[in-house]
């Protein structure tokens, strides 16, 4: 295979960009920049999210089978920097980002502009990255959204030309 254009090729599909955040209750609070994301049943509602299997997000994901998918606008290029390292639970702030439990326990970001909590139904372990199956249980949208909701998020592309997941 010629590896050039196959990193060039799986680099065209279109993402946009979310935070995971998961809670075991514990003490261990986690969130991470994902971008393998998406809605793959009506009823019931169901998303797929891609996480990196080494990450502290993808262990309390595993254990306590909830998360919560925040969707960043266009605004939020910050924040999902802030989520590509390690998290820290520092004076009730996720790495310096306010947050609010939601119905599941479940931390959602204050600077989300939407967000859903969703309860594991499976998990397809294969490869760097294992497919967490979640049912939708609960939806937050901050602020109203003018035009089409799928054109408030940020995408992978507005985060800068050397920034690329995929391939």
């Amino acid at each position: 295979m010629d590896q050039d254009a196959k990193k060039t090729a799986l680099r065209m599909i279109p993402y946009g960009i979310y935070v995971l955040t998961a809670d075991d209750s514990k003490g261990n609070v986690a969130a991470a920049t994902v971008n393998w994301v998406t809605q793959t049943a009506f009823a019931p509602p169901l998303v797929v999210v891609g996480v990196k299997t080494d990450s502290g997000a993808y262990g309390i994901v595993k254990q306590t089978k909830t998360f919560a998918l925040n969707m960043l606008g266009k605004d939020g290029k910050g924040v999902a920097f802030t989520f590509f390292k390690p998290t820290k639970l520092e004076d009730g702030k996720l790495s310096g980002q306010a947050i609010h439990k939601g119905s599941t326990g479940v931390p959602i970001l204050d600077a989300a502009l939407a967000s859903v909590e969703c309860k594991v139904t499976s998990i397809v372990e294969q490869g760097d990255h294992h497919i967490v199956v979640g049912e939708v249980v609960d939806a937050h949208v901050a602020r109203p959204i003018t035009g089409r909701p799928d054109t408030a998020i940020l995408e992978m592309r507005e985060l800068g030309d050397n920034v690329f997941y995929g391939g």
